[in-house]
């Protein structure tokens, strides 16, 4: 059974305070099935990796990262293995000038270290101290930058199955007029097509697809060289070009990076 991140009012209810944080870690795997809430969410991982549904979407968040889910955003959460993470809930009428629409952050040592605070505290109102610290996530949140880490899903039933078959093996490197024909549509359809429906080029979102499952592994520790060659690079360079291209840093020094930040909160 899966056990509460934090106290089920700290959730639902627009009494309370109006920020409330909870650390959790368990050994086994977490999954919550799709729901919503008045309150908005920021969540992170301490260490390991969590995806995120949100409508068609799915989202990973890597430990460096946090995803902000707005008020009533209907979403499911699941890790990869064992959990360690931390959760922010704002109530309603706080939220009005933070992000309307779901997004993913990176998380700063100030935003880190302000949860860390918020998360012992009891649940009651908060006193002019707690307050200011309260005030400091809100802000920091508020100031973040959108970083993608969402790969949309399409809606046309036949670029679905293409998704389907490339999210199953991502090392399959068939060109778009391979799909095309495979799917039963025009190449020039199929490239109009992804563009309408996800906001990529077919291109992009296999890029995309490949991206945040090599976040996935690299969670899981897998060596940069066999996630390349799982993903369909012919050569650990090209992986870590495109990784470089979307991140702004070399896989080695994302999960070091990483590693450093989950340290600095144990």
């Amino acid at each position: 059974m899966t056990s509460y991140l934090i106290r089920p009012d700290l959730v639902t209810s627009p009494d309370g305070p109006f920020l409330a944080a909870a650390e959790l870690t368990q050994d086994e795997a977490r999954a919550t099935p799709s729901h919503s809430h008045a309150r908005g969410q920021l969540m992170g991982a301490l260490s390991g990796l969590m995806s995120v549904g949100l409508d068609k979407q799915h989202w990973v968040v890597p430990a460096v990262h946090a995803i902000w889910i707005p008020p009533h955003c209907v979403h499911s959460v699941r890790s990869y293995g064992p959990f360690s993470g931390w959760s922010v809930f704002i109530t309603e009428h706080r939220c009005a000038n933070l992000p309307s629409e779901p997004r993913a952050i990176r998380t700063t040592p100030l935003l880190r270290e302000a949860v860390r605070r918020a998360a012992t505290w009891p649940g009651a109102e908060l006193d002019q101290t707690q307050t200011r610290i309260a005030e400091v996530v809100i802000d920091e949140l508020a100031a973040s930058k959108e970083e993608s880490l969402v790969l949309p899903r399409p809606e046309d039933a036949r670029l679905i199955r293409i998704t389907d078959a490339l999210a199953s093996d991502l090392s399959d490197n068939r060109r778009l007029e391979e799909w095309a024909a495979w799917a039963g549509l025009a190449p020039r359809t199929l490239s109009r097509r992804f563009v309408e429906e996800t906001g990529l080029s077919f291109a992009q979102w296999r890029q995309q697809a490949r991206l945040l499952r090599a976040l996935e592994l690299a969670a899981d520790g897998v060596a940069v060289t066999t996630i390349a060659l799982e993903l369909g690079y012919d050569n650990v360079s090209a992986f870590i070009d495109m990784f470089r291209r979307a991140l702004g840093t070399t896989p080695g020094r994302y999960l070091a990076a990483e590693g450093k930040q989950t340290r600095s909160a144990d």
